[in-house]
């Protein structure tokens, strides 16, 4: 005999047809600008199953406003935004990853600067889900990229009031702010993953996430040198300091296939990567006076003050994904230093 689930306890509403929910939600300022898709209750339970999780378990607790995500409602959300059941263990250990102390959700998910979540996904679930890790895999196009990244938008807005014009101050925000979810390529990169590089077992699942600036495309196609790639990488970080935040924290380097291969053919691995990033991302305060900020050149440790990207090697994210054509890269840099931290988590059951 098997034991009946807990009834769900959220508001039931009852409409003719899907344009009626729509409007309804949108009317209520329920979604992202986005149409969405109505959770049923029968949705709602499958998403909960698929985790294990009790309606009224409380995955997390986003620690400045005590504001508990309960799991009925953070099923509600990910229905929602199009998500399979089967996704819902992602999208629960992305948020367990948020409500840690070191990534400052309220902070980040507040802040004029307006950032996203940048979230990568290793292990098994990459293949299982269907994820993307290649041909366009910063856009669209995949349906558990994009619905895993939204539903953790929609919980946001939805259960914590990150609402833009309200709790949301962000100035400008950028794209990734509807999603920006990938999946490691894995399989066709000689590198360690990034989840095995933080700590996580090999063949567990498990996500990174950490709260980012929109990515900034880079190319060079003129070299095989990885010295001489890895330095149009590191360019690109140091303008990210002079042009946007000086202050040291977590950046993700995303790198496809074909400047992969030629940095892996010299025999580089990811932490020979992080070693000559760490040495090549660090400017003097006078550099400032280069990009229309020369007023604070003479501020506090004066012109000859030195700033580094990372606090160490281990703060570069390394991570093999994109297309297999074009001597492109990415750098994705954080939101204010290393005020928000990138979190590693496993994700349960896999």
């Amino acid at each position: 005999m098997t034991q009946a689930s807990p009834p769900l306890q959220s508001t039931t509403y009852t409409f003719d047809d899907v344009l009626e929910v729509n409007e309804f939600y949108q009317e209520k300022g329920w979604t992202d600008g986005l149409p969405i898709v109505p959770p049923t209750a029968a949705q709602v339970a499958a998403c909960l199953e698929a985790a294990h999780l009790a309606p009224g378990e409380v995955i997390g607790i986003e620690r400045v406003r005590q504001r508990r995500l309960i799991a009925e409602k953070v099923a509600v959300n990910t229905v929602m935004a199009g998500c399979r059941p089967a996704y819902m263990p992602v999208v629960v250990a992305i948020l367990r990853a948020m409500c840690q102390e070191a990534f400052n959700m309220h902070g980040s998910t507040a802040s004029t600067g307006g950032s996203a979540q940048f979230i990568v996904v290793n292990g098994p679930i990459r293949t299982a889900l269907g994820m993307n890790a290649t041909h366009n895999v910063l856009a669209n196009g995949n349906r558990a990229n994009a619905t895993i990244g939204r539903a953790v938008r929609l919980v946001l807005i939805n259960l914590l009031g990150v609402i833009p014009g309200k709790l949301d101050r962000s100035t400008l925000g950028h794209p990734g702010k509807y999603t920006f979810c990938i999946a490691e390529d894995e399989e066709d990169s000689p590198w360690t993953p990034l989840a095995q590089l933080r700590g996580v077992p090999a063949g567990r699942s498990a996500i990174t996430v950490f709260a980012c600036e929109a990515p900034r495309q880079l190319m060079n196609e003129w070299t095989q040198d990885p010295e001489e790639i890895l330095a149009t990488f590191a360019a690109d970080m140091r303008h990210n300091m002079l042009t946007y935040s000086v202050w040291s924290g977590n950046y993700a380097m995303v790198i496809p296939k074909q400047l992969r291969d030629l940095i892996a053919a010299a025999g580089w691995q990811k932490q020979d990567i992080q070693d000559f990033i760490f040495r090549h991302t660090r400017l003097f305060r006078r550099e400032w006076a280069t990009v229309g900020k020369s007023t604070i050149v003479d501020r506090s440790g004066g012109p000859q003050q030195e700033f580094r990207a990372l606090r160490e090697p281990a703060d570069l994210l390394v991570v093999a994904a994109g297309g297999p054509a074009g001597g492109f890269g990415a750098i994705i840099p954080p939101w204010l230093g290393s005020k928000a931290q990138a979190v590693t988590h496993v994700i349960d059951e896999w």
